[in-house]
């Protein structure tokens, strides 16, 4: 404990952790070493294992007012404000007259309930308790700004500077303040002030840096920054501030090669060897961050943010179903875990299984509402399926989250756009980019919005501007080709599609969308294969230019060709229903029953509640002479999933024609007839029920409808004699 004590005072917080570790092997039920433990943790950003250390503080000892403090604070910046309230109530109870209560419990109506007046008043409660109390002060200046009462706020922070002279957490505030005012050199001043105060404090230099940043002086930064690794050698905070610089302005390979040094001075770090790992995810090195987090694993076989990064290194190398088990063991373990629900939601998305994808994201939010990667995930399943109300919704938490972001505002931009809410759209699109003024998605988006308002000249501006800040923005690509051929301009259209091609030749979408307009508007079909191929060429994983080569090959009559597209469009893209629908539909055409049905049963696999699909496997099912109750059912699910689509009118029809159910099979006949009178199909099967059902005069008519001679005229020609005979 002594050692650990000693390491924590010269912020050595990784091996004051190990010490006071040891202290907790040689007694298991020392509280003190748990509670020493888990602040350890706190300084290092290790926020489970700080939890897991004041839980197991409070079991051994519960009258550790400090510990609870402590545990009240982390729940409320973990945003589980309930839990947090019945520590501060307890502590209330025991400890009422003990000012920093009243500040946490400020800080509780502060951010968990949005009341600043009650926060305001328990700060009031914490100065009448104690006149000198610089932190209540700093409080009350900070909720201050939050409600732009700037002459306000800025007194009580200069007040809590004036308590607590040696504080750079007070300094640390009034710079923020100032630096939010725009009054750039007093916030410099100010965080010079504080480095001076506090050397050994790594925040001012973040702070300082974070200035430089604001005023485009990058270079600045990063020195400020290389010399603060230099002067803070045994400050894990410190030396990774570098590091932490370059991984937060997107030089990842530079951060990379900061963290790979930084885990060769500082081995058993646990947040460098974390980051790192973190790093060759992100840099796509993913067999060197399995090996190095196994080794962590095998050092530390129950660390949860461990096994999480297997699961999704496991995720990302294309082995879902060994995440999901990876997950699934966490679970078992720690079931109210929403990180682990997060990603195993990621799991089963690349399974293809959008609906158990979506219940665990689900499952993540409602354990950790602040969870933004969940709110991500379920934004993006809503814009796939179109649910705007689900968008909305999406868009808003993570604007409340993330209130400084560009990214909520754009989604919110989205949704506002497909509700046809054209100003509101605007305007949040506007915020979006006064967040991030180089946002590309923004200006995509700013683009739609003025198409949907009839500006083509500004849409044109606005995807021009995304591809200058974006050159290989298929969005602000396609945008722009629209723009043009809405205009009945084909030749521009072509043209900026070349124009970026030759920019990027190995950008595989912008070969789809070239072969899609050499296909569509030039009726180039031999330059659009050219395309199609090189789009796959380059990658395989596109599964639309996979189905263009089908739909090219079906046009010029060559079906075989088709099916080895969309085959290899399966193979190459394991999860694409759209590669074994069509597929089927080929071998339905050729009559190859066995092999439709096992395409479409690879689809139902993905997406259970597939219409198409399950339309497609019935039908197949009364043609192969299946089950006929299966196929009913099968058929009656479809219907209810796509009621106004002729191919499930045709083929629930089709299954009471089997049951003998004639009238009933007319009627979506007639159905499906009406909706597309030209079909041979629909009219032959209408011909057939009405012959069944005794009505041979209706069923003549249905033969004007067939060609003579045809299979499908002398099949309808024997049944209507049949009904005669019987007749």
């Amino acid at each position: 404990m002594a050692s650990g004590q000693r390491y924590y005072e010269k912020g050595q917080y990784g091996d004051a952790a190990i010490q006071f570790q040891n202290a907790i092997q040689e007694d298991p039920n020392y509280a003190e070493a748990y509670y020493k433990k888990a602040l350890a943790a706190i300084k290092l950003g290790a926020w489970q294992d700080a939890y897991q250390g004041l839980l197991t503080t409070l079991r051994l000892n519960p009258d550790n007012p400090a510990a609870r403090l402590d545990m009240a604070k982390l729940l409320i910046a973990s945003r589980r404000y309930s839990e947090a309230k019945e520590h501060l109530q307890l502590l209330e109870e025991r400890d009422g007259n003990n000012p920093e209560v009243h500040l946490v419990y400020a800080t509780y109506y502060d951010s968990g309930l949005k009341d600043s007046g009650a926060a305001i008043a328990e700060l009031q409660k914490a100065i009448q308790l104690n006149q000198n109390y610089s932190d209540a002060y700093l409080s009350m200046g900070m909720i201050q700004m939050e409600a732009q009462q700037w002459q306000e706020a800025e007194a009580n922070l200069k007040k809590a500077v004036n308590l607590a002279p040696k504080s750079g957490d007070t300094l640390l505030a009034l710079g923020n303040f100032y630096q939010s005012r725009g009054r750039y050199p007093e916030a410099e001043q100010t965080y010079r002030q504080a480095i001076q105060i506090a050397p050994g404090d790594p925040n001012p230099r973040v702070a300082l840096a974070s200035l430089f940043l604001a005023e485009n002086k990058n270079g600045q930064a990063e020195e400020l920054l290389r010399q603060s690794r230099r002067d803070f050698p045994n400050n894990s905070l410190g030396y990774r501030l570098l590091g932490d610089f370059y991984w937060r302005t997107g030089q990842f390979d530079k951060a990379e090669v900061e963290y790979a040094e930084l885990h060769r001075e500082h081995p058993k770090d646990p947040i460098v060897i974390g980051n790192y790992i973190e790093l060759l995810i992100v840099t796509n090195h993913l067999e060197d961050a399995r090996k190095l987090n196994d080794e962590m694993l095998h050092d530390q076989p129950s660390s949860l943010d461990a096994q999480l990064r297997k699961a999704r290194i496991q995720t990302l190398s294309g082995l879902p179903n060994d995440a999901v088990n990876t997950l699934q063991a966490v679970l078992k373990t720690d079931p109210d875990n929403g990180f682990a629900h997060n990603e195993l939601g990621n799991a089963f998305s690349q399974l293809g299984n959008s609906s158990r994808a979506e219940a665990e994201w689900r499952e993540a939010i409602r354990l950790r509402p602040d969870l933004v990667d969940a709110h991500r995930s379920l934004a993006q399943a809503a814009i796939r399926n179109n649910d705007d109300g689900l968008l909305q919704q999406q868009a808003d938490q993570i604007v409340n989250l993330l209130p400084a972001s560009p990214e909520g505002y754009l989604l919110r931009a989205m949704a506002e756009l497909d509700h046809q809410q054209l100003n509101a759209a605007e305007q949040s699109i506007k915020t979006s980019i006064e967040k991030e003024s180089n946002n590309p998605p923004a200006y995509v988006q700013l683009g739609r919005i003025r198409m949907a308002q009839n500006r083509p000249a500004e849409a044109e501006k606005a995807y021009q501007q995304a591809l200058s800040l974006d050159p290989n923005s298929s969005d602000a690509l396609g945008g722009l080709a629209n723009v043009y051929l809405t205009q009945k301009q084909p030749d521009k259209a072509l043209a900026a599609i070349n124009t970026q091609v030759a920019k990027d030749p190995n950008n595989s979408n912008f070969h789809t969308m070239l072969g899609m307009l050499l296909k569509d508007e030039k009726k180039d079909s031999s330059g659009a294969e050219v395309e199609f191929r090189k789009a796959v060429e380059l990658n395989k994983n596109n599964v639309a230019a996979y189905v263009q080569l089908g739909i090219l090959a079906a046009e010029r009559g060559d079906p075989d060709g088709a099916l080895s597209a969309y085959l290899d469009g399966a193979k190459n893209n394991p999860t694409s229903v759209d590669c074994y629908y069509r597929a089927g539909n080929i071998y339905e055409s050729k009559k190859n029953w066995d092999k439709a049905k096992e395409m479409y049963q690879k689809v139902l696999a993905i997406e259970p509640e597939n219409g198409y699909a399950s339309n497609s496997l019935a039908y197949v099912m009364l043609e192969q002479g299946g089950n006929v109750d299966v196929a009913f059912a099968m058929a009656q699910t479809a219907r209810r999933q796509l009621p106004d689509n002729p191919h499930t009118a045709d083929t629930l029809g089709w299954a009471f024609y089997h049951k003998k159910v004639y009238a009933s099979a007319i009627n979506l006949f007639k159905e499906a007839v009406k909706q597309q009178p030209e079909s041979v199909l629909y009219n032959y099967h209408l011909g057939l029920a009405y012959a069944k059902n005794g009505q041979v005069s209706l069923a003549q008519r249905q033969l004007e409808h067939l060609k003579p001679n045809s299979s499908e005229a002398e099949d309808l020609k024997r049944t209507m004699a049949e009904a005669k005979g019987q007749g």
